[in-house]
């Protein structure tokens, strides 16, 4: 569900049988789309669809190369909150991020996040790497890959503000 109001699209594009792709266009320079990734305050602004009826809870970033990140949500239905945690193994300055999503066991993927800015616009990419064609799958059939639409749409909007 993209916002009303918002200028870009977001594309997510199954391009191998193991590898998601979402790309957005952003009217900021790579460096404030860097920092809405990378900084705690600013993640908790964007990245929680608000369809999703949930709280974001907790968030611990340790944005560099060998740090951790932990995410918390709650939700009224759920007994016990959900948490999101994984080691980024490459953080480069305004330009690339990449990390593990460990709470899928060895199911989970290995995000790669690259911000290509040109004439004030950034492009960003989104890499979804799993480790096998079933993990993919299930990925897919349980909604987790269709947030990202709502979710950029949300950070285009936080931008923009």
């Amino acid at each position: 569900m993209e916002n009303a109001g918002t200028k870009y699209e977001t594309t997510v594009e199954r391009v191998s049988d193991r590898e998601m792709v979402v790309t957005r266009r952003f009217d900021a320079p790579a460096r404030l789309v860097f920092q809405a990734w990378t900084k705690p305050e600013l993640m908790m602004r964007w990245w929680l669809p608000k369809s999703f009826g949930m709280t974001f809870v907790e968030c611990e970033m340790d944005a560099r190369t060998g740090g951790s990140y932990r995410f918390v949500f709650g939700h009224p239905q759920f007994e016990q909150p959900m948490a999101f945690f994984g080691t980024y193994l490459e953080v480069v300055q305004d330009a690339r991020i990449v990390w593990t999503n460990e709470e899928g066991g060895e199911a989970g993927a290995v995000t790669t996040v690259t911000f290509v800015e040109a004439g004030g616009v950034t492009v960003m990419t989104l890499s979804d790497l799993y480790p096998s064609k079933e993990a993919l799958d299930e990925a897919i059939a349980s909604g987790s890959t269709g947030a990202w639409p709502e979710q950029l749409a949300e950070l285009e909007v936080f931008l923009a503000g």
